[in-house]
């Protein structure tokens, strides 16, 4: 069973540098962020192999929100080889999630 991987600012450059990631900027309190927690851990298992999905806690990793310009969470970036290529914001259908992820691979 595939999981998301838990970014911080020591692994997060190095999870992002090669092949696609999706990374969904999150906290604990944010409602929509925990509506769409199940979602985010189905897509872990349907791109095992292919993809990388990760998270971020927001509130934990302040300095990452900032370098990347997340004003309001969930935001979801889409990575290809370590620049960002996509981002949407709020919640959205595991489909919606899974296009953007198809569209760079």
């Amino acid at each position: 069973m595939a999981k998301y991987v838990e970014l911080t600012a020591s692994n997060f450059e190095a999870t992002v540098a090669e092949g696609v990631t999706m990374v969904d900027f999150w906290a604990p309190w944010c409602g929509p962020c925990r509506m769409i927690a199940p979602v985010v851990e189905e897509l872990a298992e349907d791109f095992d192999g292919k993809a990388t999905i990760a998270k971020v806690n927001t509130d934990e990793e302040q300095d990452l929100a900032v370098k990347y310009g997340i004003r309001s969470i969930p935001a979801i970036l889409f990575f290809k080889d370590g620049e960002v290529v996509d981002q949407m914001v709020g919640a959205a259908s595991k489909d919606a999630f899974a296009e953007k992820i198809n569209a760079q691979l």
